[in-house]
């Protein structure tokens, strides 16, 4: 049986010298978008939507064993903390658990 494992995290943002939604949707879009075709993951923008200087992302990974899922956790969060556009305020991890071990794929 091959194992499947899933994650999550949120990333609460402030985008500082945002004026506008524009502006902040500019900055916000290219971490998206490198989360997307970089790191291929799936990534949204979650809350704050109507905000400025807020953002929140969501981003969900899936990999074929615990540690590899670990590492594309922690390249994800690396990826997110290094734009200088953003100041990550908080980040939540979240392991998504199949409701039954014995599931088969």
């Amino acid at each position: 049986m091959e194992s499947m494992h899933a994650a999550a995290l949120r990333f609460e943002l402030w985008v500082p010298d945002s004026r506008s939604l524009k502006t902040k949707r500019a900055a916000v879009r290219p971490i998206v978008d490198g989360l997307r075709h970089r790191l291929h993951v799936s990534v949204a923008e979650v809350d704050h939507q109507d905000t400025w200087q807020r953002a929140a992302l969501g981003v969900a990974a899936v990999a074929d064993h615990p540690s590899r899922l670990e590492e594309v956790l922690d390249t994800v969060e690396r990826f997110v903390r290094r734009v200088g556009t953003v100041e990550v305020l908080g980040v939540e991890r979240a392991e998504l658990v199949a409701p039954d071990a014995g599931l088969e794929w």
